[in-house]
């Protein structure tokens, strides 16, 4: 099985209880609320969005770790790593929301997708990344690009920092396509 990131439809984050987000949207609309910004509703638009994003979170995170703590600062390494949702608009400061799922424990973490974004795409300039390069949209796109050869023939037109740690590189581009497809599409993104 593992662990996926994945987009979360209109319907799943409205539905409250075990199989829905329900539950954290309703907290994160409150939290909203309080601090005076508008409510958080997954667009319709969103359900018609070409590809359910779905990526599995199985390579070794050592190397994207140690090019994290180089690169980043701790609250910017906070900011990409440690949420549990990740919403497709700007947020000051991450907001914890006392509503536990099966990754979260206790507290459900909300970051904003466009401070994930600028976060990858500075990772990906550091590595030499050839984000024109890498699929986008279509389900475990970018898993099969790492693991079926395409990275490989890509490694030998496009050299760069990127191709000396496979899993790297599929961890910035994991971000980075992530933060897109919440931008693009209106949708939250979670582990699942």
């Amino acid at each position: 099985m593992g662990v996926y990131l994945v987009s979360v439809t209109a319907q799943d984050w409205s539905q409250p209880g075990e199989d829905g987000y329900g539950d954290v949207a309703a907290a994160l609309n409150t939290e909203l609320q309080r601090r005076g910004l508008p409510p958080y509703e997954v667009p319709r638009t969103a359900r018609d969005a070409p590809g359910w994003f779905e990526e599995k979170v199985s390579p070794s995170m050592d190397g994207f770790v140690a090019l994290c703590r180089t690169r980043l600062t701790d609250a910017e390494l906070s900011a990409l790593l440690d949420w549990n949702v990740l919403v497709p608009f700007a947020l000051e400061e991450e907001i914890v929301l006392p509503v536990g799922s099966a990754y979260s424990g206790e507290e459900t973490v909300i970051t904003g997708a466009p401070r994930v974004l600028a976060l990858a795409e500075r990772l990906a300039g550091a590595i030499g990344l050839p984000v024109d390069a890498l699929p986008a949209g279509e389900n475990l796109a970018l898993s099969r690009w790492f693991l079926n050869g395409e990275a490989e023939q890509t490694a030998r037109t496009r050299p760069g920092p990127w191709t000396e740690d496979r899993d790297t590189a599929f961890y910035v581009t994991l971000y980075l396509r992530a933060a897109q497809h919440s931008i693009r599409h209106g949708c939250p993104m979670t582990y699942s």
